[in-house]
């Protein structure tokens, strides 16, 4: 029961790992029928992904060129349903899409980037939802836009390790079976 007082107790954890850590909430979108298809995008590095996405432009940069899922860090005190519908507003330009979930993911990992820096801990919040082809979005966020079969696709055409969330989610690659 909680007293309303802060618990120094040793059960609580006061520390970020030495890795960091990321809390990001995920919109994966399937095509209305096509449960294999699903909404990916190439980001726009003009777009204002300081906010909308949580990324530096280090970043932007280096993930532009592989498929994201509409993603972003959670902002300080922010829900992870209030970020699944600021995606859904900023990034997607969507309104009234149904979202199920968040089916939570914790994983512990060192960045393929950084291989130097001690394991960096996910909490990753997933969001699913659908829409039919003929809604596609058109946003100015992504420079392309499309429901893609990751049964046809390679892990490598995609960018942050977002391959890793669809595979949370049962998706497979063309490449899944070679791992």
């Amino acid at each position: 029961m909680s007293s309303g007082k802060p618990d120094f107790s040793g059960v609580t954890t006061r520390e970020i790992p030495a890795g960091g850590m990321c809390l990001s909430s995920f919109v994966v979108i399937n095509e209305t029928g096509r449960k294999e298809n699903v909404l990916l995008g190439h980001l726009n590095p003009k777009a204002p992904w300081d906010h909308i996405g949580a990324l530096d432009p280090e970043r932007i940069a280096v993930h532009s060129k592989g498929w994201m899922i509409p993603s972003s860090h959670l902002i300080l005190k922010e829900s992870p349903q209030d970020s699944a519908n600021r995606i859904l507003k900023e990034q997607l330009e969507l309104d009234g899409v149904s979202l199920s979930g968040p089916k939570v993911v914790s994983e512990v990992y060192t960045p393929r980037r950084f291989p130097d820096i001690p394991s960096h801990w996910d909490i990753e919040f997933i969001f699913t939802g659908e829409l039919p082809r003929e809604s596609l979005p058109r946003p100015g966020a992504w420079t392309e836009m499309r429901f893609v079969d990751t049964r046809a696709t390679k892990r490598a055409e995609m960018a942050r390790a977002h391959e890793e969330v669809l595979e949370s989610l049962g998706f497979r690659f063309s490449d899944s079976a070679s791992l």
